[in-house]
């Protein structure tokens, strides 16, 4: 079994559906050119198995991805990433997409009375673990 050069982080924590997350994460690498045109997923039994959740989790996001125009079925091959399916998104619209999801974090760390650079530190070692992992 090839490992795909890419892979899915899901948080149950998050309030976010699972199959959300898939489509998001998906979406995000293809906009930041880590899934490049063409490519092909991983089956959706592998994701299943990597995430420990049902396989119909991955399918459902697969499907939509397909219905939205990001993956393309393609006959005894699986889910490929449609050529051109989203457009190389420039830093700052990236960064932009972003925004949101920091401000949820700051005001959840301002609930629970945690101080910024505990915070910070948090970030970072879940960055440096992200990257080295």
């Amino acid at each position: 079994m090839i490992k795909p050069k890419f892979y899915f982080q899901i948080s149950t924590s998050s309030g976010v559906p699972i199959y959300r997350q898939i489509i998001d994460q998906v979406k995000t690498q293809i906009a930041t050119g880590r899934l490049e045109d063409g490519v092909f997923m991983p089956s959706v039994r592998q994701v299943a198995e990597e995430l420990a959740v049902n396989p119909m989790t991955v399918s459902k996001a697969y499907s939509l991805l397909e219905k939205e125009g990001v993956l393309e079925f393609v006959r005894g091959q699986g889910m490929m990433v449609r050529p051109s399916a989203i457009s190389k998104k420039s830093l700052q619209k990236r960064e932009d997409d972003i925004v949101p999801i920091l401000k949820e974090v700051v005001t959840k760390a301002e609930q629970l009375s945690l101080e910024k650079e505990k915070v910070i530190k948090l970030f970072e070692s879940l960055w440096k673990e992200t990257k080295d992992g």
